[in-house]
């Protein structure tokens, strides 16, 4: 099991005070009474951020304004209206700043010089816009502009070193036990005790299997079964039990529970999860009810958010500018030959229901019923015209006005037809998966080869596993991504037709 891929908040039982996330505690004190007749369960919350992650929100914008007004003032002599106004902008493009500690020295100037250059873009537009060059010393903004981001990989390098070091004291030392000595155990213990910063020293493991029956790098560091779990811990002052075991030891759990709650170590459950195939993994509360997702949409809270404005603010401006080109592509399906100018497909949409998608009309033939036979390379159906759009997927544009609507976004899995979602779900594994979100204009996988007729079922397996990347990884710079690449591969693929 890759624990790095796991969701980031761990359930936690401390002690007797309920199932908290990790990090947080409930405050003892009577609290709000329960509703007459009811029993106030545990609860979950959300876990507070480590100091590490603050000190890194705060280091970047800290850093990039104090940088400026220093030498503004040195140079200068004198801090006036603009430059005020100028740091606190800085501070708004910066603020919260990544967190780059624990990471090699290579990696932190790579991605302070990206996020730097991404700074320096934006100021220079916003000086285009307004033309307030003439306000700033040439001097500051240069010197400011080459010794900030050296400044920004040192402090990192400094931060990482002393947290390292801290992390290394005695009464930093957390002592940790885990049960269960398979697999998921093992993993465990090397993402927990992994690296020069982690706090975490693995004492062994207790597991009531045979030896022949647990894993090879656990040989000689069993301490015992389950029974002796609890006098372990009360012997040798143990601060922390992972609990590594299957789903289908839940009895056993239980009664381990109930055991270590006598004491005062902090419990962590870690599920074997390493036959599922995660996608968004999280752990959230329902009604007080701690519930580790699984399989969810990416588009859930202030992501769903993002996702939908971005796709109305893109689709708007996109109509606007192509408004011309759609008025000659449909005089051109019109003369082409007899039909509508738009051809209406039915496809599943979010959450597996029926929509109606919009294409300019590129055949002689309007398949929409129970069997729909894709289109192929030569296929008689296509008009000559019809052929070119294809090609350029220029057929495509309609279904920008499908975003504005909502049944659409612009970047997500490919809307198939409704025949063809019948037949793949029965036969490709988690083929509905993909439905869980928005199907889009273009998508992961045809920016990645997988365009065109899919002609069998390895061919849309492939594009299904693209399709579910697309949901474990989404974030909004891959939409970006996957845009400026369609537009490279609308214009130079040939397997469109």
């Amino acid at each position: 099991m890759d624990l790095t891929r796991a969701p980031t908040t761990t359930a936690r039982i401390d002690g007797q005070r309920g199932i908290t996330p990790e990090g947080s505690a409930r405050a003892p004190g009577p609290g709000p009474a329960p509703a007459p007749g009811t029993t106030q369960g545990p609860t979950i919350s959300e876990a507070p951020q480590p100091v590490l992650s603050l000190v890194a929100a705060l280091l970047e914008p800290i850093l990039t304004v104090a940088a400026f007004l220093f030498l503004t003032i040195a140079l200068t002599g004198e801090l006036r209206r603009p430059d005020m106004i100028l740091s606190v902008l800085l501070f708004a493009l910066t603020f919260p700043g990544r967190n780059r500690f624990g990471k090699s020295a290579l990696a932190v100037a790579a991605d302070i010089a990206r996020s730097w250059l991404f700074l320096l873009t934006v100021l220079v537009i916003c000086e285009w816009a307004t033309s307030s060059l003439q306000y700033f010393e040439p001097r500051v903004l240069v010197i400011w502009a080459i010794l900030t981001p050296l400044l920004q990989w040192q402090a990192v390098a400094i931060g990482g070193a002393a947290y390292r070091k801290s992390a290394q004291l005695p009464q930093s030392r957390r002592t940790a036990v885990i049960v269960g000595a398979g697999s998921p155990g093992v993993a465990a213990a090397k993402a927990l005790s992994g690296g020069r910063s982690s706090g975490t020293q693995i004492v062994g493991w207790f597991d009531d299997r045979a030896a022949d029956r647990l894993h090879s790098d656990v040989n000689g560091k069993v301490l015992g079964g389950l029974a002796e779990l609890v006098p372990y811990i009360r012997q040798h002052g143990v601060k922390d039990v992972y609990i590594t075991l299957p789903l289908s030891a839940q009895p056993r759990i239980h009664a381990l529970l109930e055991g270590v709650q006598s004491t005062t170590a902090s419990i962590f459950f870690v599920p074997d999860v390493s036959a599922v195939g995660i996608i968004q993994g999280r752990l959230r509360a329902v009604n007080g009810v701690p519930v580790v997702g699984i399989c969810e949409t990416p588009f859930t809270g202030i992501n769903g958010l993002v996702k939908r404005v971005s796709d109305i603010i893109l689709a708007s401006v996109i109509l606007v500018l192509i408004a011309p080109v759609m008025l000659a592509l449909a005089i051109g399906v019109k003369l082409s030959s007899p039909g509508p100018i738009i051809f209406r497909q039915r496809r599943n949409g979010l959450d597996g229901e029926e929509i109606w998608v919009y294409k300019f009309r590129s055949m002689t033939t309007q398949d929409n019923g129970a069997v729909v036979k894709q289109a192929t390379r030569n296929d008689a159906r296509i008009t000559p015209f019809g052929r070119f759009i294809r090609r350029t997927s220029l057929d495509e544009l309609p279904q920008f006005l499908n975003v504005l609507q909502g049944r659409m976004s612009i970047v997500g899995p490919r809307p198939h037809a409704v025949a063809h979602n019948e037949l793949y779900s029965q036969t490709i594994k988690a083929y509905m998966v993909r439905h869980k979100v928005r199907p889009g204009i273009t998508g992961w996988a045809q920016v990645n080869g997988l365009r065109g007729e899919t002609d069998t079922v390895e061919k849309m397996r492939a594009r299904v596993e693209y399709d579910i990347e697309y949901l474990r990884s989404w974030s909004l710079w891959l939409d970006i991504k996957i845009i400026l690449r369609t537009v490279k591969v609308a214009f130079f693929n040939s397997q469109a037709y």
